[in-house]
């Protein structure tokens, strides 16, 4: 399909076509789904720790005989049912993280941008000129409308990266690093033309970037 090339100052650049096949797809929630569930798995920390029996600091000695006290039976004052004691069964470090096939992960991405499509929040966008101070960019963006909105580039210009950096709800990522858990949070994708040639040869290849790791 063919849409229509926006620039950062309202006006026209042309226009570029959209590959049915990526932007024309019947979207899959359940997909989608799965796919933002998988990303979100791979960032936990997985950090989260309790001090077992083992762990505690304390005496080892026994507090008191086993027998003829009309107590129960005890063997460690660091044991859970005592104060200060270890956690039973408590949390230890261990990673969330899950593989998902590459061709679910493909279909969430292809879902993705095809729901923001038929949304119709998807924009073609032309960043030349953009400039390369926050406040100008800001101004820009606001009289688009944009107050949530993720920028797609096939290379991502530094000065560009920069001057959108510190501006509330935008966001920049390289087509490598199109994900689906980043394209739903946003209201607006905008895509530039060399962007949308970045995603064809992705999603047409057969390598899938880890979408679950940190960025």
């Amino acid at each position: 399909m063919q849409v229509e090339i926006t620039t950062l100052d309202r006006t026209s650049a042309g226009s570029a076509e959209l590959p049915d096949e990526l932007f024309a797809v019947k979207p899959r929630a359940d997909i989608m789904a799965r796919v933002v569930h998988w990303q979100l798995s791979r960032r936990r920390a997985g950090t989260h720790s309790t001090k077992g029996l083992n762990d505690v600091q304390g005496t080892t000695k026994k507090p008191y005989r086993q027998k003829g006290t009309g107590n129960a039976r005890q063997g460690s004052l660091r044991a859970p049912q005592f104060r200060g004691g270890g956690v039973a069964h408590g949390p230890v470090p261990h990673s969330h993280a899950y593989s998902l096939n590459k061709k679910v992960r493909r279909l969430g991405l292809i879902s993705a941008l095809s729901q923001k499509q038929a949304e119709g929040k998807l924009v073609v966008i032309d960043i030349t000129g953009g400039g390369t101070k926050t406040n100008e960019l800001a101004k820009k963006l606001k009289a688009l409308g944009w107050r949530s909105a993720l920028i797609v580039d096939r290379a991502v210009d530094k000065g560009f990266l920069r001057s959108s950096r510190n501006i509330p709800g935008v966001d920049v990522l390289p087509t490598i690093g199109a994900n689906v858990y980043d394209i739903l949070r946003h209201d607006v994708l905008a895509i530039t033309a060399a962007g949308i040639d970045g995603l064809k040869e992705r999603l047409n290849g057969t390598e899938l970037r880890a979408e679950g790791s940190a960025s």
